[in-house]
């Protein structure tokens, strides 16, 4: 990849923030195979297809357990309720994050605490977490944001000093590791979402849990399914959040294909990395030693974002802002009284990140583009 780079020219192809046809076009034919036969079987929920993806996911993700749900807010909803959440306690959870996060804790019927990030990876900040436990903290749950794990050797540590359990939101994070520790196997559970854009995502809605406890995988099959653990026996109040059968079959084709793509993630951020570097103001996503990213996103962070976001898009170049309004400052949880100016570097982050594309399949031509339009818009 060319390091200049070049100024994209008008009538080029527009370079997409995701591509979804390029990771599509190769599993189609069998795709569409596996669902005819689906059709013909009329196994339509709770098929074999569910059993065998969260088999073989939870292998994937060192786990002894998986149990699908129907997306990314019910893994963490249901599996914090499937760990004895009571009404009142308190969940320690960074401010730099989607608002699912938060509203899994709230919708468990505890109380969100949020504290801030660290500018070292951006996630949360182990001291933030330990100066704001409290009597009834009862969970930490900290999230592998864009790709990379938060501190887990840190938290783990604080999850033994104080005797609460951890918990992973690791939605963005299939496959990460950090210091020999594996996203989704460190917690007592872990949430995953299969959105269509995650790095291991369906063709709709759909999530898992992870856990090696058996008791909180068989408590959340229960509540996934009305409360139920045998046919008509409701022993609590449930959810209908069951994983589709259909969605299963299209994971199951493509969790096989998961570390090919992440090996494509690693290779389009290195080449960020090395042909971003001294650009404008450009701060790279810090990479701390022992960490593996898996790339879900690319967030570069410069003080002029929205502007270049702008001036990418004026030249056929898609980009995300991730996030912009912090989760602190959304409508829906002001009540929870953290003024603007509670967490600088998450209120620094809404406003100075911007997403380059990120996706299996980025081509070399691509790269130079998106480097040339960025170069273009500093030096202008």
């Amino acid at each position: 990849m060319a390091v200049a780079g070049s100024v994209p020219r008008c009538g080029e192809e527009p370079v997409p923030f995701l591509d979804l046809g390029v990771i599509h076009r190769g599993l189609k034919r069998d795709i569409l195979e596996d669902v005819a036969a689906l059709i013909d079987s009329g196994d339509f929920v709770n098929g074999d297809a569910v059993a065998h993806l969260e088999h073989a996911f939870a292998g994937y993700c060192h786990t002894t357990d998986c149990v699908g749900v129907a997306n990314g807010l019910d893994a963490l909803r249901i599996g914090l309720l499937a760990s004895g959440v009571e009404r009142g306690d308190e969940v320690i959870v960074p401010a730099n994050t989607f608002v699912a996060t938060v509203e899994a804790v709230a919708q468990a019927g505890a109380a969100p605490v949020l504290v801030d990030v660290s500018e070292h990876d951006y996630n949360i900040d182990p001291g933030a977490v330990e100066a704001a436990i409290t009597p009834r903290t009862r969970f930490l749950l900290p999230v592998h944001l864009y790709g990379l794990m938060a501190d887990v050797r840190a938290l783990l540590g604080i999850s033994a000093r104080s005797g609460l359990p951890l918990i992973e939101d690791a939605c963005q994070a299939h496959g990460a590791d950090r210091d020999g520790f594996r996203a989704g196997s460190i917690g007592s559970f872990a949430g995953f979402s299969f959105y269509p854009g995650k790095n291991l995502g369906a063709m709709g809605d759909a999530g898992a849990l992870t856990t090696s406890s058996s008791a909180i995988a068989e408590r959340a099959r229960a509540l996934r399914e009305h409360g139920q653990r045998t046919k008509y026996h409701h022993d609590e109040v449930g959810f209908t959040s069951r994983l589709d059968t259909i969605q299963a079959l299209i994971l199951l084709r493509k969790l096989p294909l998961l570390d090919v793509w992440t090996a494509e993630r690693r290779k389009a951020a290195s080449s960020y990395m090395a042909a971003l570097r001294g650009i404008g103001d450009i701060e790279l996503p810090p990479v701390p030693a022992g960490s593996n990213p898996v790339w879900h996103l690319f967030p570069v962070r410069t003080r002029r974002a929205q502007d270049l976001a702008v001036h990418l898009q004026e030249l056929g170049i898609s980009t995300g802002r991730h996030y912009p309004v912090p989760v602190h400052l959304t409508g829906a949880f002001t009540s929870l009284g953290y003024p603007r100016g509670t967490f600088p570097v998450a209120e620094a982050l809404a406003e100075e990140l911007v997403s380059l594309p990120m996706f299996p399949g980025l081509r070399e031509d691509q790269l130079d583009r998106i480097v040339g339009a960025v170069r273009s818009f500093f030096d202008g």
